[in-house]
């Protein structure tokens, strides 16, 4: 926290903004809803049961579905988070109402007090209790899904939680969820105390309420003052690696306007020209269909990342005609051939399984599954496209080549989940790249990166004996290709710009 200090007050706004901005709208939109459905009770179900729906989306499924619509950044966060807000504000308001003592709402018209008479001077008054329930109940619900918003770009607290979870690292965790875990306790006993004032304070809070707002809306546009007209988007994972973000801003001196984003929609955000510059994989099958250019790493701060299966020791000496089978890919995949696998699932929608059936067929490699009851391999893998394909030609090829079964357990977010997934015994094997190894996982000094990166056989091999050393974990033969991390840019963008290189994007950021 101390050394991120100035980032985390910048997340810690934008996170507030974010969440009381998409709160403000609901409450907008949600009070007068449930004064409608109150009064037309027809309309009750039908209204309760659209925003229970919103509500059962899942956080991150209805963050991409508001991409196509939105774009990237804040507007679709605000949208979400506003979707999410509206079912305890509706449903509380229409509870509170509906709730009212009836013999108190004919009293009041006994008196001669008209609609809205009775609806402001008795009905609102007395639900007041339960309505701000509800809003205490949105707002906590949108400090903890507006962590989410750091996927598409929109910032928040949720940079540091995402960017932790990927480099395995606690601290920065922690930087991310104490704060938004203190956010949502001090915002709900701020509203709580804001429920007891007495009618004549409440309306001051009302008139001051947007103000309050439009104040924290101006905070989160801060970020965007930014001078530089290139845009970028990298990974939480990016941001914070030696051989990321912070390699590019030491070797390079790189200081681009930059965004965290998801590397499932990252591409699509540049393809749609939401973005300039993006860090992604140099085998990932949408450098093809999107019309994506590698630029070049001239001083380079990229490892080499080659692929190979992980295995815990206690698995291949308890069937050690494991060994054998996971090695029959070694070699067999280039980087050329493992782009065109990607193309297939990224651009061409094919499953996984059936590209990595063709794949099989192809080498002669694929044969019917045995009976599998000597035992069950458990098949991790991250959660992306290359993965998901490489965990299936594995599964294939123990089922024809074994009598053990199967079990696959894919999509297990990033490195981190991976790798404690295999060291605590939940699964047994997933495939690995060298230079994720090294710089998340093993972490050496720079030195000794300085002295390993220069050469593949050197860090293959110091993967091997740390690994087998610290964590009885044993790296089979690498598959064939590196899927390097990599700076991409649109090629007609490169081309107009004159940018092929890693130096000549500085230079002209430089420039401009």
């Amino acid at each position: 926290m101390s050394q991120q200090s100035s980032k985390l007050l910048e997340q810690t706004l934008t996170h507030i903004g974010l969440t009381f901005i998409s709160l403000f709208i609901a409450v907008a939109i949600g009070l007068p809803l449930g004064v409608l459905i109150s009064h037309k009770r027809r309309l009750a179900g039908i209204t309760l049961g659209i925003a229970g729906v919103l509500q059962t989306i899942p956080s991150i499924a209805l963050l991409g579905f508001m991409i196509p619509l939105l774009g990237i950044g804040a507007k679709p966060a605000i949208a979400a988070l506003f979707l999410y807000s509206l079912l305890p504000i509706i449903r509380n308001t229409y509870t509170g109402i509906t709730g009212v003592d009836i013999t108190i709402k004919e009293a009041a018209k006994g008196m001669g007090m008209g609609y809205m008479q009775c609806l402001f001077k008795v009905e609102l008054p007395l639900a007041m209790p339960v309505i701000f329930a509800g809003i205490r109940t949105a707002t906590v619900i949108n400090v903890g899904v507006a962590t989410l918003a750091a996927y598409i770009a929109a910032g928040g607290l949720g940079e540091f939680i995402f960017g932790g979870i990927a480099l395995n690292n606690t601290n920065m965790i922690l930087a991310g969820a104490i704060p938004a875990a203190l956010l949502a306790i001090i915002f709900d006993f701020l509203l709580s105390k804001l429920q007891k004032l007495n009618v004549k304070k409440l309306r001051i809070a009302y008139v001051s309420f947007p103000l309050v707002i439009l104040l924290l809306s101006s905070f989160y546009l801060l970020p965007s003052a930014y001078e530089g007209k290139l845009l970028a988007g990298f990974t939480p994972e990016f941001m914070g690696r030696k051989d990321g973000n912070l390699g590019l801003e030491k070797q390079y001196g790189l200081n681009i306007r930059t965004v965290v984003i998801s590397d499932a929609v990252m591409y699509k955000a540049i393809y749609d020209k939401k973005l300039d510059v993006i860090s992604g994989y140099s085998t990932d099958g949408r450098l093809k269909a999107f019309g994506l250019k590698i630029l070049t790493d001239d001083k380079g701060i990229f490892p080499p990342y080659y692929a190979a299966p992980v295995v815990r020791e206690e698995v291949i000496e308890k069937y050690p005609e494991l060994e054998s089978v996971l090695n029959m890919l070694a070699g067999k995949i280039n980087d050329s051939i493992m782009t065109e696998l990607n193309y297939r699932a990224d651009c061409l929608n094919q499953p996984p399984e059936k590209i990595a059936k063709d794949f099989l067929v192809s080498l002669g490699m694929w044969k019917e599954p045995r009976n599998g009851k000597k035992g069950i391999i458990r098949i991790g893998s991250k959660i992306f496209g290359e993965q998901y394909i490489l965990s299936d030609m594995y599964a294939m090829l123990i089922k024809g080549y074994t009598d053990l079964g199967v079990a696959t357990k894919t999509g297990l977010g990033g490195t981190k989940i991976c790798f404690d997934a295999l060291t605590n015994g939940q699964i047994d094997l997933y495939p690995e790249y060298s230079g994720t190894a090294l710089m998340v996982l093993l972490q050496p000094t720079e030195k000794k990166i300085n002295e390993l990166v220069k050469n593949k056989d050197s860090v293959y091999i110091y993967l091997i004996n740390n690994f087998h050393e610290l964590y009885h974990i044993k790296w089979l033969k690498p598959i064939g290709f590196n899927n390097a991390y990599a700076l991409m840019m649109r090629r007609r963008q490169s081309e107009e710009l004159g940018i092929n290189t890693i130096s000549g994007l500085k230079k002209y950021i430089d420039k401009n």
